[in-house]
């Protein structure tokens, strides 16, 4: 450890890392060594010189992501140690079933693993770095999965072009570290999907609504649904298991109406209940009737991906929800998101309200909903909870 380079931090700063929080800004940094190389192994001191931890370096706003407060090696016995914790999390979690082989395996700062990110899909795990030190220790990485007992993960694919950031210009290319392609289909609570790991958004599939979208199937029976911003049709295919009337998906992608269309008929062969359709969504809602749909789900990708975007997020947000509120039936039921972790739980209460207020009907929040615990959130890392959603009765 005494061959670490050794970053300084000035008089003061330490609290956070005092408190357990994962990051170190660089605006908190005195002293930082000329020969350090991005991705890098560091330790952490204080002004005076007290150990706060060991680290991935980078170059950024986020200096250094904190992988542990004492002085550990971080080697394959490190990443070995790490993944056994969370695969016996998820096993606690009751998620490893014959009828379940979809679940995230470590979630960044939540799993002690800070800028890694690994999905189960059967016997395929797909791993992404979102810091340089993580595409490092890829391989390290990788070996640990396939090393777990009685996991049956025998892939991994590596996909992190996107998520890398340019700057470091590591190159990274998407590919399998280990074992190669055999099946994309995965089962998630006894429904089968058939997963885009290769070219499809984040790893594949939404991992993160899957009891959200248990929850959705208690409201479909006899239901109208509108799914917007389908993509892999997730809530469309439980819709259609709670006995749903009919089920309409909508997405901007023709992609992704193509894979939600796949997905319906993998489990519900032939049935004429689901159509989907490739639209924008506001101007699907603009030209749908009134009281066409009992239950709507709005699910849109990220609108603020940054916090300099919260104030037009807040817009969108205000005027997909007004939009629902106008047009869903009485006694509707609306699923309403956002996964956008620059939006606070407040802020989006916020426009959903304001959104409610602008239509004049009455609204009842039934739930509120989060992330699962396969997406745990480190009570030191608050940042971490990004999924945000409210059920509302809409008079």
């Amino acid at each position: 450890m005494s061959q670490l380079k050794t970053i300084t931090l000035k008089r003061g700063k330490e609290e956070s890392l005092l408190r357990f929080h994962p990051w170190v800004f660089s605006g908190a940094i005195a002293n930082l060594p000329d020969d350090i190389e991005e991705g890098e192994v560091v330790k952490v001191v204080s002004s005076e010189g007290k150990l706060l931890g060991v680290g991935h370096y980078e170059i950024g706003s986020i200096a250094v992501r904190i992988l542990d407060s004492a002085e550990t090696p971080i080697d394959e016995a490190f990443f070995n140690d790490r993944l056994m914790q969370a695969w016996k999390l998820r096993q606690r979690l009751g998620l490893i079933r014959p009828d379940n082989s979809t679940f995230r395996l470590v979630h960044g700062e939540g799993d002690f693993l800070p800028g890694c990110v690994i999905d189960v899909y059967g016997k395929t795990a797909v791993l992404q770095a979102h810091s340089p030190g993580m595409h490092y220790a890829r391989n390290m990485i990788a070996k640990a999965i396939v090393s777990l007992p009685d996991a049956g993960i025998e892939n991994v694919y590596y996909k992190s072009e996107t998520t890398l950031p340019f700057k470091a210009r590591l190159d990274p290319v998407n590919d399998y570290i280990i074992g190669e392609f055999e099946t994309n289909i995965a089962i998630e609570n006894g429904l089968k999907f058939n997963i885009d790991w290769l070219k499809g958004q984040k790893t594949g599939f939404f991992v993160d609504q899957r009891d959200n979208r248990a929850l959705l199937q208690k409201y479909s029976e006899g239901a109208r649904v509108l799914n917007m911003f389908c993509y892999t049709g997730g809530f469309s295919v439980y819709a259609m298991r709670g006995g749903a009337e009919l089920v309409h998906s909508v997405d901007s992608s023709a992609k992704a109406v193509t894979l939600t269309d796949a997905n319906i008929e993998l489990n519900f062969p032939g049935d004429s209940r689901h159509k989907a359709f490739a639209q924008d969504a506001f101007k699907y809602l603009a030209a749908m009737k009134k009281g066409e749909y009992d239950l709507i789900i709005l699910d849109p990708p990220a609108f603020a991906k940054h916090r300099s975007a919260i104030r037009n997020a807040m817009i969108g947000y205000r005027r997909l929800n007004a939009a629902a509120f106008e047009k869903i039936a009485p006694g509707g039921i609306l699923f309403t998101f956002s996964c956008s972790q620059a939006i606070s739980k407040e802020q989006f209460r916020l426009a959903v309200f304001t959104a409610a207020a602008m239509s004049g009907r009455k609204v009842r929040i039934l739930h509120q909903l989060t992330q699962p615990a396969d997406h745990p959130v480190s009570i030191y890392h608050p940042e971490g909870e990004y999924l945000k959603g409210l059920v509302l009765s809409v008079e």
